[in-house]
This record gives C-alpha cells, sequence and structure tokens, in this order.
C-alpha cells in the first residue's frame, strides 16, 4: 500500500503546483486588464456625464495600482477640463511622481498655473495691490513666458471686425420713374428683385 501511496502523493503535488502556475498567471492578467478597465469604466462614466463616478474610480486605480501615473492623469484632465485648475495640477504631480516626463502632465501643471496665475494678476491689479517685489517678480516672469514662447506679445489686443462694406442699392422709381416709365416697369438684371417688397 505505501509504494501506491508514494506515486499518488507525487501526482497530487504536481497537479496543484500545475494549477498555481496557472492561477497566478490569470491573476497577472486579471490585474493588467483591472487597470484598463477601470480607465475605460471612467472614460464611460465621463461620457455618461458622473465625473462623481470617474473620479472615485480613478481614484481607487491609483490606490490598487500605486507605480500607475495612468489615473492620475486622467483625473488631472478632468480636473482641467471643469476649471479646477488647483485639483489638477495636484493630480498631474501625483502622476510626474511616477514619471517625471510624462508630457500630459508637464502640460497640465504649466497651463493651469498659468491661468490660475493670470486671474491672481488680474485680480491684483483690480485691486491696485500689484506693486513692489510683486510687481517685479511678475514683469520678470512675464518676461521668461516670452522668451519660452518666441512671442513679443503674451496676450494680443482683440481684433474688432471690420464693418460690411454695403454695396449701393439701386433705385427703380420715383422721379426716375416718371421720366421713363418703361425702363421703371422692365427689372434690369443688376436691381434688386425685392426692392418692391421693401
Amino acid at each position: 500500500m505505501r509504494q501506491h501511496l508514494i506515486p499518488c502523493l507525487a501526482c497530487a503535488l504536481l497537479l496543484s503546483a500545475c494549477a498555481t502556475t496557472s492561477t497566478g498567471s490569470r491573476n497577472d492578467a486579471a490585474s493588467a486588464n483591472t487597470l484598463d478597465s477601470a480607465l475605460a469604466d471612467a472614460e464611460r462614466s465621463v461620457a455618461a456625464g458622473d465625473a462623481d463616478k470617474a473620479y472615485t474610480i480613478l481614484r481607487a486605480a491609483g490606490t490598487r495600482f500605486p507605480a500607475e501615473k495612468a489615473p492620475w492623469v486622467q483625473i488631472a484632465q478632468l480636473k482641467f477640463d471643469r476649471g479646477s485648475y488647483g485639483d489638477a495640477i495636484t493630480n498631474a504631480l501625483e502622476a510626474l511622481q511616477r514619471d517625471p516626463a510624462d508630457r500630459q502632465g508637464n502640460s497640465i501643471v504649466a497651463v493651469a498655473g498659468l491661468r490660475l496665475s493670470t486671474k491672481a494678476l488680474a485680480d491684483l491689479s483690480q485691486q491696485n495691490n500689484l506693486g513692489g517685489p510683486l510687481r517685479t517678480e511678475a514683469q520678470q516672469l512675464a518676461n521668461l513666458l516670452r522668451t519660452s514662447l518666441g512671442d513679443d506679445v503674451l496676450v494680443p489686443k482683440a481684433v474688432k471686425p471690420a464693418a460690411p462694406v454695403r454695396k449701393p442699392v439701386a433705385v427703380t422709381g420715383g422721379a426716375q420713374a416718371k421720366k421713363n416709365p418703361k425702363a421703371a416697369a422692365t427689372p434690369s438684371n443688376n436691381a434688386d428683385p425685392f426692392g418692391a417688397l421693401k
């Protein structure tokens, strides 16, 4: 009986090892799909107009996959699109901790920061509180932006649209009609066909 027990135990151990390996590879595939499916679920929630649900899904994905930048970039983009520039910067910085070279994260930080700065400077200007060292630093930053962007003017003046040019309307009536009644009665090719209705 002992002779039959040893091969049975060996077979059982071998089968359990195979089952564990196959389960492990399935778990790896499932975890990879889970991040992709979480990102897709978040996009569907945004498309359905439920941004809060998308934030919840993305935050859970960020917690479950702490090394991944994708959930944080997507949250940052959602916040940016909704005008929550401070939150957009915070989440973009989370993504940049995971990948400092991420272009979308860096873009969100730069543009959201500029929008916040522009608003704060406009508010200070309206209150006449933009002076001293703050004004000097703002001018230095504006010069840096001009140099970086290659433009002399950061915010171009609005160009007013030109007034439309009106063509003179041919008059087919009045004094001319009294002199030559046939000319007034016969419409010319240049005359306005709706002139009689005016």
